[in-house]
């Protein structure tokens, strides 16, 4: 069920060396269409670095972004997301904070995503509460995190048959395995190893992408 076209939403890998991942960035933003990038970094046991390490990287990445017209996004800080100007924040589950707490700490212009897992429950309270988007996975296999749930492709067809409140498809997705998911309804494809790692580079991940996403139209 093609609705508006789907769009590639690039993810950070959870642990980076930002004076070579900056450039890294570029070349990934400068490869082909990129709608968001998230900064997600996670330490070595998988929690969250301190504040002072998000803000200066968020710091060297948001003008790249802006140069490029690209969406910044900063994952589970709503604080940090408002001290850089960033120009939105996305949020997990409880330990996140409420969607409510963070549009109260962002205010009504900046862009708020939640995750819903499979979970079609917190999709739709998500959305009455006012979310920007909501995002569904893990679909595939994915190594990146342990995923909190494994929605099929249908989750995305009906949500985007009953609202208009954008959907984000994550968890494995590969130039490979993502055309079922754009032709459900995936607004936006998140990836991170798919383009990170890919062996050609950033940039050809992204044009990978891409091209299997402008096949579906």
């Amino acid at each position: 069920m093609l609705q508006n076209k789907c769009r590639l939403y690039l993810i950070t890998p959870p642990r980076i060396k930002l004076s070579s991942f900056i450039d890294e960035v570029k070349k990934a933003l400068d490869g082909g269409d990129v709608a968001v990038l998230q900064l997600r970094l996670k330490g070595e046991d998988m929690k969250a670095p301190p504040d002072e390490e998000i803000i200066k990287a968020a710091e060297l990445l948001l003008p790249i972004c802006r140069e490029r017209d690209v969406v910044f996004i900063i994952n589970d800080r709503p604080e940090v997301a408002k001290q850089v100007g960033a120009d939105g924040v996305h949020i997990g589950e409880t330990q996140d904070g409420t969607l409510e707490q963070a549009r109260e700490i962002v205010g009504d212009n900046m862009v708020i995503g939640v995750s819903c897992y499979a979970s079609k429950d917190r999709a739709m309270m998500a959305g009455e509460a006012g979310a920007d988007y909501v995002a569904f996975g893990a679909f595939y296999p994915t190594q990146t995190k342990e995923p909190k749930g494994h929605p099929k492709p249908d989750i995305l067809e009906w949500w985007s048959t009953y609202t208009n409140v954008p959907c984000v498809a994550i968890g494995g997705i590969k130039p490979e395995n993502c055309i079922p998911l754009v032709k459900a309804g995936a607004d936006f494809i998140a990836v991170v190893t798919g383009v990170w790692n890919h062996e050609g580079g950033s940039a050809v991940g992204v044009k990978a992408y891409n091209d299997a996403i402008e096949s579906c139209y």
